[in-house]
């Protein structure tokens, strides 16, 4: 999928596996028919960079984070800015909608996390904590939990309900650049400059696994959605699908010309897709690796 004019910073698939949303340096958000790879609309109006997006589940709203310290809500059916949400004294590196659609979160640069009500586009809650940028949140499937990852090498677990941190995850010798729950909540998955993705018990914080093989920093990593396997995205351009059971690596797909930046599953698992600082995003069959769409 080409037309973006900077690195593809992020990329998510509705939930339906339809359509596709990319964030770019070009400042743009791009939604892409998922099965023709044509981009159906541009949504303009950030001031900088834009570095997350993500969908809600139930497809109607899109959330973007930027370098302008902004996150807007976009319609996205129509593409119109619903509404901007200021607060963050940062670049925005990370947005997720809780499940139910009824709260966003962001993390920032300025260290904390914030927790907005999606509706109305109140800051609700402040986490902080961090003692670096706060690079990637996920609220866990039930929407009690959140995690965040950040440039002080740890990974925290905050109740959602009362902001409280439950647990600090230590271990990694580098940045973390991504977390995500997976689908049970039982486990977590971090992604880090020290070139490894990590899989911890989400009760315990203890880490059950890290996964080695990447030859530059991990920029993303996801669960597939029945958490078999665990996708990440890298600095040597490479994507790789592990097993997540038993940690091996079963395939790295090669085809980008810049570091990857992000990877998300499609819903049904069946394919993948990769944003790269090649400008360009990628769909993958997930099963064969092959790439079907540039």
């Amino acid at each position: 999928l080409e037309g973006h004019g900077g690195s593809v910073r992020s990329v998510v698939f509705s939930a339906d596996g339809q359509r596709l949303a990319s964030g770019s340096g070009d400042e743009t958000v791009k939604i892409w028919d998922a099965a023709t790879g044509a981009c159906v609309q541009t949504l303009e109006g950030h001031g900088g960079l834009v570095m997350s997006v993500v969908f809600s589940a139930d497809g109607q709203r899109l959330a973007s984070g930027s370098r302008d310290k902004t996150v807007k809500i976009w319609d996205a059916a129509t593409g119109a800015c619903v509404r901007t949400l200021e607060g963050h004294g940062g670049l925005v590196s990370s947005v997720v909608f809780s499940a139910d659609g009824q709260r966003l979160a962001s993390g920032s640069d300025d260290r904390t996390v914030k927790i907005w009500d999606a509706a109305t586009g109140a800051c609700v809650q402040t986490l902080e904590g961090h003692g670096g940028l706060v690079m990637s949140v996920v609220f866990s499937a039930d929407g009690q939990r959140l995690a965040s990852g950040s440039g002080d090498k740890t990974v925290k677990i905050w109740d959602a309900a009362t902001g409280a941190c439950v647990q600090t995850l230590e271990g990694h010798g580098g940045w973390v650049r991504s977390v995500v729950f997976s689908a049970d909540g039982q486990r977590l998955a971090s992604g880090s400059h020290d070139k490894t993705v990590k899989i911890w018990d989400a009760a315990t914080g203890a880490c059950v696994q890290t996964l080695e093989g990447h030859g530059g920093w991990v920029s993303s990593v996801v669960f597939s959605a029945d958490g078999q396997r665990l996708a990440s995205g890298s600095g040597d351009e490479t994507v790789k699908i592990w097993d997540a059971a038993t940690g091996a690596c079963v395939q790295t797909l090669e085809g980008h010309g810049g570091l990857v930046r992000s990877v998300v599953f499609s819903a049904d698992g069946q394919r993948l897709a990769s944003g790269s600082g090649d400008e360009t995003v990628k769909i993958w069959d997930a099963a064969t690796g092959e790439c079907v769409h540039t």
